[in-house]
């Protein structure tokens, strides 16, 4: 069996979903489902300290960290030689989301053996689904992978026949709220699929940076509050700072769990906004609620 170390959060749950857990041997500090792989030694962590800063902040430090060349984690070089893996899974899709680029690049080099990296750059669910067949091929686990895509299709198409005759509803959906980016790469698909519109969605794009006016103006139904790599709590705490646009029914949902990860759970959030979007047409499925209404100012 290979041993794997992942870079990755949405890599790790792939791997987990078909049968491949038990190979993963190294962890980003953010890769926590499920629960089992918090055991797992950490590799990586961030430069940054993420976790007391706020989003604007965030996005501040960001910006200083990747204009002065230095990275955004800290791999563990000693561990990650001592954990010797066959398999790396890793991405370059996004600075912020992962280890990518030099300072991984110079910690593979220095391994004694060199082991197969896999590079996941998904865009839309056509490419997270090609993720899993490739996750799935390095494990040896081709017919877990293909039956896992196929019980997302089946989801995601149950969804589609229950609103797809629908009026669809006009959404915005924020993947950060200082500033404002609109939703990028395979949510805008999301939102489409679930039965909604998001004029400023940039499908297979990159998610962009806009004004409040922006989102104001695109006179939405429905605001979807999910900053990427959040909760629901901490999602619930950015929506209340935000301004109220009257009509607009806000929604704080768990990005980090169903739309931040191009995963397994892409299709549950799929289901999530399908329930937001048209509940009288599809029920919410699931014993866990994770998103929150935010009460419009009085």
């Amino acid at each position: 069996m290979p041993r794997i170390v992942s870079f990755l959060p949405a890599a790790t749950e792939i791997a987990c979903a078909i049968g491949a857990g038990d190979e993963v041997v190294g962890r980003s500090h953010e890769c926590d489902y499920p629960a089992e792989v918090q055991r797992l030694p950490v590799v990586s962590r961030p430069a940054l300290p993420i976790e007391t800063l706020t989003q604007g902040e965030i996005d501040s430090a960001v910006s200083t960290q990747l204009a002065s060349g230095e990275s955004l984690y800290h791999v563990d070089e000693i561990l990650l030689r001592d954990l010797a893996p066959d398999v790396v899974l890793t991405q370059d899709l996004c600075q912020v989301c992962a280890p990518s680029g030099t300072e991984l690049t110079r910690a593979l080099r220095e391994l004694p053996s060199k082991p197969e990296v896999l590079w996941l750059t998904p865009r839309t669910i056509a490419e997270v689904e090609q993720n899993v067949r490739d996750i799935g091929h390095v494990t040896g686990r081709d017919n877990e992978a293909s039956d896992l895509i196929a019980d997302s299709r089946a989801r995601i198409d149950a969804v589609q026949q229950a609103v797809g005759a629908a009026e669809p509803r006009r959404v915005v959906f924020l993947e950060w709220t200082d500033p404002v980016f609109c939703g990028g790469h395979w949510v805008p698909e999301m939102v489409t699929l679930a039965g909604g519109t998001d004029p400023l969605g940039q499908p297979g794009g990159d998610s962009r940076r806009m004004s409040w006016q922006d989102v104001v103006d695109a006179t939405p139904d429905i605001l979807i509050v999910a900053p990427c790599g959040y909760g629901l709590s901490a999602s619930v705490e950015a929506a209340r700072q935000l301004p109220v646009i009257s009509g607009t029914a806000v929604f704080a949902v768990d990005a980090n769990a169903y739309f931040a990860r191009p995963g397994p759970r892409l299709a549950e959030g799929i289901e999530l906004l399908a329930h937001l979007f048209h509940p009288g047409l599809f029920a919410w499925p699931h014993e866990t609620q994770p998103w929150s209404q935010i009460p419009l100012a009085t």
